[in-house]
């Protein structure tokens, strides 16, 4: 794994001169059709012809002063769940094949365009985005770029969007994230991700999973990377808010159920992230939030996942159950015997359960804890066993998950030392607090990317 330029350093160089948008696709392009990388898995469809045409645009522009957004001239890949006009969106799936296509862009992709992004194509996923592991059986599984000689999972559901960015076949993946499908992927690959407070970032256009958790952000380099796409995304078009002070932020690590069965590599580079912060002045501490101990009986019918996918799905389930991923629609057929009563009891719980937790939480300027317990397993593991398929889709799901039903915002930064597994360390916040995280995520990870030999930008 090597270092990756930021959205910043590639600015810069375009408007130094030292390169210009279409080199940049070009090496992108060069990257994805490489024979012995992992192109032909992450993407599903690359806009070969029109990225080239977009970035002799883009250059154009430049030669005559203009710049559209800090986004102007860079390769952005984009999930296949996003509509784009004149192609029927796949999600990850066959059973739409022969669908109709769509009329528009996705909002997202249009504010992309709008923002001089060149959309270098389409990344694969999970089928319908429905696990937090990554594996396709349609198109294959992007293997994660740590320990490529193993073979391991990228995380998912945005897998293809993770590995597009780790291998530098764009500068930047935008997905999706219903339960830690950003920051799942971004954490098993090195990467940092943010899942935005779903209600600012349009889902108009977006083949949805759970209207009421579904959220949409970005994968790349920084923070601050995150921070320009997230301003585009959501279309605040706002400057990138300067780092918190580290000296004296109030950090919660909660106890309950977060901390629960961490592999030895995750539990070692969590503790040295939280030792690194407090010797540099944070106030660290640890508390349990009992809440977070029932979620899991909340949820214990399927939740709205199981119940709104079940909505979207049946028909096709009726007619093409054979088509699915066997694994997917197993998750799907839960919300079939959910009643009405039973996804009422969820809404009710979750305003109760929301209040208990921003009530214990007012005080403090983040929650902190690791964004998944485990490190990426092998493809095979999990391709072999039904077994071990679900107990890792259930912990890698699990931490991430209580910040899409709280309705809050999260990143999750690279925490491990230089040459080992990726770790992601979660950072969240409440409901719109999505810019201050974005400023404690920065004072964070320089203080972490100090520790391993790093820098961010």
């Amino acid at each position: 794994m090597t270092k990756l330029k930021s959205i910043a350093d590639h600015a810069a160089a375009l408007r130094d001169g030292c390169t210009t948008s279409l080199a940049l696709v070009e090496d992108a392009l060069e990257r994805i059709g490489a024979p012995s990388g992992e192109g032909k898995r992450a993407f599903v469809k690359v806009y070969a012809d029109k990225a080239r045409a977009a970035a002799r645009a883009s250059d154009v522009l430049r030669s005559a002063g203009l710049s559209r957004s800090a986004l102007e001239g860079l390769p952005v890949s984009i999930k296949d769940l996003f509509d784009v006009a004149g192609e029927t969106t796949l999600a990850g799936s066959v059973v739409r094949q022969g669908a109709p296509v769509a009329t528009a862009d996705a909002e997202v992709v249009r504010r992309l365009r709008a923002a001089g992004a060149v959309i270098i194509g389409r990344t694969n996923m999970t089928e319908f985005a429905y696990s937090g592991l990554g594996l396709n059986p349609h198109y294959g599984t992007p293997l994660n770029p740590w320990d490529r000689a193993t073979g391991r999972i990228p995380g998912g559901s945005s897998s293809g969007a993770a590995v597009s960015v780790s291998d530098g076949m764009a500068v930047a993946g935008i997905g999706s994230d219903t339960g830690g499908s950003v920051r799942i992927p971004a954490a098993l690959c090195g990467m940092t991700g943010f899942k935005p407070t779903a209600r600012r970032v349009s889902m108009r256009g977006v083949l949805p999973l759970s209207a009421h958790l579904d959220s949409i952000g970005p994968i790349a380099p920084t923070v601050a990377c995150c921070a320009a796409l997230d301003a585009v995304l959501s279309g605040e078009f706002a400057d990138i808010p300067p780092p918190f002070p580290l000296r004296g932020m109030r950090l919660l690590v909660p106890t309950t159920v977060v901390l629960d069965h961490m592999d030895a590599q995750v539990a070692g580079a969590f503790r040295r992230a939280l030792s690194a912060l407090s010797e540099a002045g944070a106030l660290v501490q640890e508390m349990p939030l009992p809440a977070f101990a029932r979620l899991a009986g909340i949820n214990s019918k399927g939740g709205f996942t199981a119940a709104e996918a079940w909505a979207w799905h049946r028909d096709m389930i009726a007619n093409s159950s054979a088509s699915y991923d066997p694994r997917v629609v197993s998750r799907i057929l839960r919300g079939k015997d959910m009643s009405a009563a039973d996804l009422l009891d969820v809404l009710q719980a979750r305003a109760g359960w929301i209040a208990e937790v921003e009530a214990a939480v007012f005080s403090v300027d983040a929650l902190v804890m690791p964004t998944v317990p485990l490190v990426a397993p092998s493809v095979a593991e999990l391709a072999a066993s039904d077994e071990a398929y679900f107990r890792a889709n259930g912990l890698m799901l699990r931490n991430p998950t209580m910040i899409n039903f709280l309705d809050g915002c999260a990143l999750s930064i690279p925490c491990q030392e230089s040459g080992c597994a990726p770790v992601g360390l979660m950072v969240a916040g409440l409901a719109m607090n999505d810019r201050r995280i974005f400023s404690i995520g920065r004072a964070i990870e320089a203080c972490l990317g100090a520790v391993r030999g790093g820098d961010s930008r």
